[in-house]
């Protein structure tokens, strides 16, 4: 029998702006609460896109506005007909949990994680891009029994996961295969101790083909930029296929350096991975092009070690061949 779910849910926003929620249905007590209050961060300072409107502060806002110490009563009849459904739904059969950890090397900028307690059992699944077949219609069945959309919906219309769009090699698509267009690009780079503050290396308008930040351009020409984002996968960057390095080694360097990669479509669709002395297998693949456009080490390869390196030569290219 069904006692208890926690749902876990984090939104990375180019570090310092975080957000944790986890929501607890507890059929035994007829309860539901936030069990544990948001990590947010507002007193940090945060030098983020100033040249343009930031798509993540109406999405962070609305997450730090949810979060409330209400406790929901819940009805014995809901209850024993939302466990009816649930069971019927049959939500994880054929999901492949995706590999969760609390100090995570490369960050998508969404995750969740469920626990489900049964009398004589324990499950957990966790969830980056891959979503189960059923999970819109899991949240329904929330919505029915709380009265209040738990599983973000809403937001993650607006980030790019598997759920509402299609992440190919060549671009990001809606559920219609239409191709989102990129409106802004930030990328930042800097060192995790002593505690330096987040701040952008390169920010690109595509919109007014202006770039800005190190390396300084107006009435830019971004055809060849999106030809190698094509090449090397970038927007794939945040599925498991392009993370085969993190997965299998760890890094020699403890505090070394962090960076952020956001991409925002039009409609403020909002893409965005962040890594911690990791990178995804063609990053430096793509940092030695972009190297030799600019005369400029712009992805700021060379604080990456040697060793490094090679590893990252032949992991990206069995994602080139």
């Amino acid at each position: 029998m069904l006692e208890k779910i926690e749902i876990t849910q984090r939104f990375n926003f180019k570090k310092l702006n975080k957000h944790y929620e986890c929501f607890i249905i507890d059929f035994i007590s007829k309860k539901a609460y936030f069990n544990i209050n948001e990590m947010i961060y507002p007193e940090q300072f945060y030098e983020g896109n100033y040249s343009l409107e930031n798509p993540c502060d109406q999405i962070l806002d609305d997450l730090k506005s949810r979060v409330l110490s209400k406790i929901y009563d819940l009805d014995e009849t809901d209850c024993e007909l939302f466990k009816i459904e649930f069971e019927k739904l049959n939500l994880f059969e054929g999901f492949k949990s995706q590999g969760f950890q609390y100090f995570e090397k490369l960050e998508n900028l969404y995750s969740c994680n469920i626990n489900l307690y049964y009398s004589d059992d324990y499950q957990e699944f966790s969830i980056k891009n891959d979503f189960p077949k059923y999970w819109l219609d899991f949240n329904d069945l929330l919505i029915k029994l709380v009265n209040f959309d738990v599983l973000n919906i809403l937001n993650l219309e607006n980030i790019v996961t598997n759920l509402f769009f299609n992440i190919k090699k060549e671009g990001v698509y809606d559920n219609e295969d239409n191709r989102l267009d990129l409106t802004s690009l930030e990328f930042g780079h800097y060192e995790a101790f002593p505690n330096d503050t987040p701040h952008p290396s390169v920010i690109i308008d595509f919109e007014n083909k202006k770039i800005s930040g190190y390396f300084e351009k107006e009435n830019a020409d971004f055809t060849v930029l999106f030809d190698l984002f094509e090449e090397y996968g970038v927007y794939e960057w945040i599925l498991d296929s392009y993370q085969n390095k993190s997965n299998n080694y760890d890094s020699p360097e403890l505090d070394g350096y962090d960076w952020y990669l956001e991409l925002v479509f039009n409609s403020s669709i909002i893409w965005n991975i962040i890594g911690h002395n990791e990178y995804p297998d063609t990053y430096v693949f793509l940092a030695r092009e972009i190297r030799q456009l600019t005369d400029l080490d712009l992805l700021e390869m060379e604080t990456i070690p040697d060793e490094e390196i090679e590893l990252f030569n032949q992991y990206g290219k069995m994602n080139l061949s």
